[in-house]
């Protein structure tokens, strides 16, 4: 069991659209839509956002996420109409919808509890500076993309790097992205990707790495080797794509 996702939008193709995305990286994970009017007009709906935290709420919590301001206040009459005994695990995320419903889905598949996930959603948003533009390379990185100097601080231990060519049709998109946050996530160790924080799918999304162009990665901790190892083999298997 996994902590589940509710997407609360004013729009019932919107939600539904949002959810469809996220299951991509996340196939484990419960993710209800609850868009749209009772009659699926534009607006929210109390009853549908109710349906959805009982639809995903396995036990281990649920997270909601919405988009504009009613939506919120939507989600906030329904945290409030749960039992005593749901309202700890039921939480709401401060995060962009579409980003955070991704951040959320890629942290709960890797069995984060309810504060990590809702954490993994409110840290997407903060992935983006105040002007638009992407907090790391937005752009393909080559095998010298230095760290950022915004990216996370190297943990004590070993260190290890490597570097290879991307070989898979599209390069680093959504799921590989998402894949090799999973596969890093409970490494004991901190990586950095063409700068940018390696065990963050909306900042590996960021690098916008093509075919042919170079995936290079900096582990630091006592499970660097193995992380390096492990995504020097995902890139070489070219994700499961080839």
């Amino acid at each position: 069991m996994s902590v589940g996702l509710v997407v609360v939008s004013h729009s019932r193709k919107l939600a539904e659209g949002v959810c469809e995305l996220a299951a991509q990286m996340a196939a484990d994970v419960s993710i209800a839509a609850a868009g749209g009017t009772d009659d699926d007009g534009i607006g929210t709906s109390l009853e549908k956002i109710m349906a959805g935290i009982a639809a995903t709420d396995s036990g281990e919590g649920t997270v909601l996420l919405t988009d504009l301001g009613s939506a919120v206040m939507t989600a906030e009459s329904a945290l409030e109409f749960l039992d005593p005994e749901q309202q700890p695990r039921v939480r709401m995320a401060d995060a962009p919808l579409v980003e955070g419903t991704v951040a959320a889905a890629v942290a709960a598949q890797t069995g984060r509890n309810v504060a990590e996930v809702t954490a993994a959603a409110e840290s997407a948003g903060a992935s983006y500076a105040p002007d638009g533009d992407a907090a790391g390379p937005v752009s393909g990185g080559t095998a010298d993309s230095a760290p950022s100097a915004d990216g996370p601080e190297p943990a004590a231990g070993d260190t290890a790097s490597g570097a290879w060519t991307l070989v898979n049709p599209m390069g680093l998109h959504a799921r590989p992205a998402a894949a090799v946050a999973q596969l890093l996530a409970d490494l004991d160790a901190e990586i950095i990707i063409n700068g940018v924080d390696g065990k963050s799918v909306m900042m590996l999304m960021t690098l916008g790495l093509r075919p042919g162009e170079t995936l290079s990665a900096t582990a630091t901790g006592p499970d660097a080797a193995r992380a390096v190892e492990l995504l020097g083999e995902q890139v070489r298997n070219g994700f499961g794509e080839i």
